[in-house]
C-alpha cells in the first residue's frame, strides 16, 4: 500500500487507515472479537499501519484488541481518544471547557488508554469532541503541553464534531495541535473548502472518516435495510433517509454510469483522490473488507472527469439537532450509556 506523510509528525502511513469503532460491539452491533483479530491480521498483511480507536469503542474493548494483535509494535501508528466528560457527541455550543475536558478528566483517560494498549506513548492521543469557543483556554492549553511533556503521547489531534469542518480553525491557530480528524465523503466533501487548504499551508496531518457515510455510499442501504436492535444506524437511516439515500446512490450511478458494485471502490477512492488527505480510515469489521478496501486504494485516484461528476452530488444533510432541541431524547439515552461503559462515567458516543 502506498504511504502518505501525516503532516509534520512525519510518521508514513498507509493511504487506507483502520476504523475501530466497529470492532468494539457498540453502536455497530454484532462484532465477534475472533473475527476482529482476523481482521486487524488482514489489515496488518494488507500494508494498512495507521489505527485510529477511542476508549469508549467498547469500553476499551478495541483498544485492548490493537494490543492484543499488535503488542508493543512500532510497526504500526495508534491514534486513541479521549472523551468529554459530559457525554455528549457532538460537543454543544455554549458548554464551557470544565464541562468536557478538564485537566484531571484527560489525563485520567489517557492513563486508561495505555493500559488498554500495553503500550507507554500513544502516537496520537486526540480530543474526541470539539468547540472552538474553548480554543483561548488556558486549563486545555496547559494540558496538552503537560501531555507533550509528560512524554505519554507524541502528538495531539482533534477530531472535529460531525460535519462541521471550520470548527476547529482556532484551535489550530494555536499551533498546539498536530492533526485534525473530519468527516468528508462524496455527500459531504465540505472540508476541501477550508479546512484542507489550511492544514496544507500549516503541514497538519488530515485524518479522513466516514468515506462510505455509515454505508449509504456502500449502495448497500435501501428502503429494505433492517439493522439489529441497538445498532446507531436505525438512527442515522431513520424516517425516509434509506429512501434518499437509495434516490442519491442511484443518481450517481447513472451519473457516471457505472453498476452499483463499484460504489464502495469510488466512495473510497474519492477521498484519497484529494492530496491534502494523509489517511482514510474505515471501518473494517471482517477480513475480506480489509482486502476490498486495501484493493480499491491501490487503484489509485479517480479520473478528473469522475471527480467534477461526484462534486455535484454534494449532499450535506442535518442527521442532528442542537441538545436544546432534544434534550427528553438525550436524557433517555444516558442511563443506557453509563451501563455500556461501566463506573468510569465515559459512555459510548456515536462515532
Amino acid at each position: 500500500m502506498r504511504l502518505r506523510r501525516l503532516g509534520r509528525t512525519g510518521f508514513e502511513v498507509g493511504e487506507v487507515g483502520f476504523g475501530t469503532w466497529g470492532i468494539g460491539n457498540t453502536s455497530w452491533i454484532g462484532a465477534d472479537d475472533d473475527v476482529s483479530v482476523a481482521a486487524l491480521k488482514a489489515a496488518r498483511d494488507s500494508g494498512i499501519t495507521f489505527f485510529d480507536t477511542a476508549l469508549v469503542y467498547g469500553r476499551g474493548r478495541s483498544e485492548q484488541l490493537i494490543a492484543r494483535v499488535f503488542g508493543k509494535s512500532k510497526e504500526i501508528v495508534v491514534a486513541s481518544k479521549a472523551p468529554p466528560k459530559y457525554m455528549l457527541w457532538p460537543a454543544p455550543s455554549g458548554r464551557p471547557l470544565r464541562d468536557a475536558y478538564p485537566r484531571e478528566h484527560v489525563l485520567e483517560c489517557l492513563e486508561r488508554s495505555l493500559r488498554n494498549l500495553g503500550r507507554e506513548t500513544i502516537d496520537l492521543y486526540q480530543f474526541h469532541v470539539w468547540s472552538d469557543e474553548w480554543a483561548d483556554e488556558s486549563e486545555w492549553k496547559s494540558t496538552v503541553e503537560e501531555i507533550r511533556r509528560s512524554g505519554k503521547a507524541r502528538f495531539i489531534g482533534i477530531s472535529i464534531n460531525d460535519h462541521q469542518p471550520e470548527n476547529v480553525l482556532r484551535a489550530l491557530g494555536t499551533g498546539l495541535i498536530d492533526t485534525v480528524q473530519a468527516i468528508y465523503n462524496v455527500f459531504d466533501p465540505s472540508p476541501a473548502d477550508r479546512l484542507f487548504p489550511y492544514c496544507a499551508e500549516h503541514d497538519l496531518g488530515v485524518i479522513v472518516r466516514v468515506p462510505f457515510d455509515e454505508g449509504g455510499l456502500t449502495g448497500s442501504v435501501h428502503t429494505g435495510s433492517r439493522y439489529p436492535e441497538g445498532d446507531f444506524r436505525n438512527r442515522y437511516f431513520s424516517g425516509e433517509r434509506k429512501q434518499q439515500v437509495q434516490e442519491h446512490v442511484q443518481g450517481i450511478v447513472s451519473d457516471l454510469k457505472i453498476d452499483v458494485a463499484q460504489m464502495p471502490d469510488i466512495a473510497l477512492r474519492f477521498c484519497l483522490s484529494h492530496p491534502d488527505v494523509s489517511t482514510v480510515i474505515a471501518g473494517m469489521r471482517r477480513s475480506h473488507h480489509v482486502l476490498l478496501n486495501a484493493a480499491a486504494a491501490n487503484k489509485g485516484s479517480l479520473s478528473p472527469e469522475f471527480l467534477d461528476k461526484l462534486r455535484g452530488h454534494r449532499w450535506i444533510r442535518n442527521f442532528y439537532a442542537p441538545p436544546s432541541e432534544q434534550p427528553e431524547k438525550r436524557n433517555s439515552l444516558l442511563p443506557r450509556l453509563r451501563s455500556l461503559v461501566g463506573d468510569s462515567g465515559h459512555v459510548l458516543q456515536k462515532r
